[in-house]
């Protein structure tokens, strides 16, 4: 499956130890897809080794070419101000100018087809399947009211690398005045309109957990993402509510086995 890849993005320390528990969970599930790290000059070597242990292409790359206009309008005081995050709280390493980084897989032609997914989720059951799908598949951004199921959420989807695409986003993306609300997410649902919907339970949101738990089913969840704060914050403000999904993220980055998705209770 050589020219298949599922492909994450890292950018700092705390991200690259997100990818680890990732890349293992994708390895467990028997998948023979390459697994590719994007990661910017500013990740250290010593945090990208633990990747390599699983077979894992680490790929370095730039921020995009953006101007300083956008860099600013989209820095995080900027971006928080103007769009501030009132269902949850975005850790402290979290730069939403970084997301847009995540548009350069498209260069990754070497590939046929790829899914993306964000170094906050864990790969549950095998995906492969999602290779076969077309450009461009997304789940809905649900995780408080099913009304949301309109919206995607850009923490999972299916692409085509294409340096033409590519070259047409970099050309959208940066325009005069333009902001994208949420970053990479909001642009994406931008540029594909017609964007394909997945089932929810290819990108379920932590905080379905909760809000939504009549739609939590252990059987059908193919990849848990742990949007808002992230499971090894040490200022989880949301660890107690949030606690066997917490401990399952810390199963996937220490054990080297799939855990009993069966010993974590079902909210419902």
């Amino acid at each position: 499956m050589g020219k298949h890849a599922y492909i994450t993005l890292v950018t700092n320390k705390d991200y690259a130890m997100g990818a680890k528990a990732l890349m293992r969970s994708i390895m467990l599930t028997g998948s023979k897809a390459d697994r590719v790290v994007l990661h910017t000059a500013a990740v250290q070597q010593t945090d990208l080794e633990p990747l390599r242990a699983y077979g894992v292409r680490l790929v370095q790359t730039d921020l995009l070419p953006t101007s300083d206009v956008f860099n600013a309008r989209h820095s995080r005081k900027a971006q928080h101000a103007a769009a501030p995050f009132t269902k949850g709280e975005k850790p402290k390493f979290h730069t939403p100018l970084d997301n847009f980084a995540k548009l350069r897989l498209w260069e990754l032609t070497e590939y046929d087809s790829v899914v993306f997914i964000d170094a906050d989720a864990l790969m549950l059951k095998n995906c492969d399947r999602l290779f076969e799908y077309p450009e461009f598949c997304a789940a809905p951004n649900v995780y408080e009211h099913v009304a949301d199921f309109h919206r995607l959420n850009s923490g999972v989807f299916t692409a085509r690398p294409s340096k033409d695409t590519f070259a047409k986003m970099l050309s959208a993306l940066d325009a005069p005045d333009v902001f994208w609300r949420r970053t990479d997410q909001t642009f994406l649902e931008h540029f594909f309109p017609d964007w394909h919907g997945l089932p929810v339970f290819y990108n379920m949101l932590q905080y379905v957990w909760f809000n939504l738990p009549e739609l939590w089913d252990w059987n059908s969840i193919y990849i848990l993402h742990y949007q808002y704060e992230k499971p090894w914050q040490l200022d989880h403000p949301k660890k107690d509510k949030l606690a066997p999904l917490v401990e399952l993220w810390f199963q996937f980055l220490d054990d080297a086995v799939m855990p009993d998705l069966s010993q974590f209770n079902n909210p419902a």
